[in-house]
């Protein structure tokens, strides 16, 4: 289906505010977007060059981090080129394959995210076993299916998708998400429950895992030692913030689309803001802060980059 759809791109003054202060916008969210892939790209640069950051915990980090910088891949450059640009337009082939993209980069999040709680688990309630249960082809496993198993389920809703009717070319927002099922000329009843059916098998349940692992966690930790439910604070703690900040990021998706006619300008524009910004940015931010391993190895990383920066200036003047 080659047609075009025009994109309002969701600003508070419009497109003559757009219009007014594109390259301010243009700078900001290009800013934003190369914080994004520096952040996430160097976690992910010194789990894969430290060896004793290569265990499941931080390979899991490092897939989900991976999935940040995708994810961001998937939404900037073509939000980049529309603040530039008279008129926004995409093709509705590009615009499904990248609200496809952005799902199975959402889908794999949470995947991903139910790895991370089983790891822990693993690791807190059953130490013994922990390296034989998470051993190499257990989190090989883990990565393949926690990427195919999204991707599978979202080629399907594009082959739905591909045969639609569509009645509106028009989109409102800054990236195409689940805003697509508004075009349609009647809405289809096989993507309304094939939706529901994919928002279960990869969010929900999931989701679900998740929090019978962790409150696994805090049941066999409140009767341990103080110890044990020291590490088991330390190790959970920010993987609970990711998930809790990663929730409400989907929570917030789906208001936009269903309630979209209910919000106002203003709270349409922050919780969009929040879905492209906040979750790629805060993950590497949160791992890198509460993580203790993690965290030294930036220390160091900074420390080297400084030096580097300041030699020229102790060789010149003799420091």
């Amino acid at each position: 289906m080659d047609v075009e759809l025009n994109v309002t791109l969701l600003t508070l003054g419009g497109f003559a505010e757009l219009h007014k202060y594109r390259y301010l916008y243009f700078v900001i969210i290009f800013t934003l977007y190369i914080l994004i892939l520096c952040f996430n790209s160097t976690i992910v640069f010194l789990i894969w060059t430290h060896e004793n950051l290569h265990e499941p915990m931080y390979i899991f980090i490092a897939a989900l981090l991976i999935n940040s910088v995708l994810y961001s891949m998937i939404i900037y450059p073509k939000l980049l080129s529309d603040v530039l640009s008279e008129k926004q337009m995409i093709s509705y082939p590009l615009c499904l394959f990248q609200s496809l993209s952005y799902y199975t980069s959402v889908g794999s999040d949470f995947l991903l995210l139910a790895a991370m709680a089983y790891d822990r688990y693993v690791s807190i309630c059953k130490p013994l076993q922990y390296p034989f249960i998470m051993n190499r082809i257990t989190i090989y496993v883990c990565l393949i299916l926690a990427w195919l198993i999204p991707a599978f389920e979202t080629s399907v809703m594009g082959v739905l998708y591909s045969n639609v009717k569509l009645c509106s070319f028009t989109l409102t927002g800054i990236f195409c998400n689940n805003s697509l099922y508004k075009l349609q000329c009647v809405p289809s009843v096989a993507i309304s429950i094939y939706g529901v059916v994919m928002l279960i098998n990869i969010a929900f349940l999931p989701l679900l895992f998740i929090l019978f692992t962790y409150i696994r966690i805090l049941r066999i930790s409140y009767h341990c030692c103080r110890e044990v439910r020291k590490k088991a604070v330390k190790t959970c703690l920010p993987h609970l913030l990711v998930l809790i900040n990663f929730s409400c990021f989907i929570f917030f998706d789906i208001i936009i689309v269903r309630l979209d006619s209910d919000l106002s300008k203003t709270l349409r524009l922050t919780l969009t803001f929040q879905s492209i910004l906040f979750h790629p940015l805060l993950n590497p931010i949160i791992y890198g802060l509460k993580m203790n391993e993690i965290f030294k190895h930036i220390k160091i990383l900074l420390s080297s980059l400084i030096t580097l920066v300041l030699l020229p200036y102790y060789q010149m003047y003799g420091i």
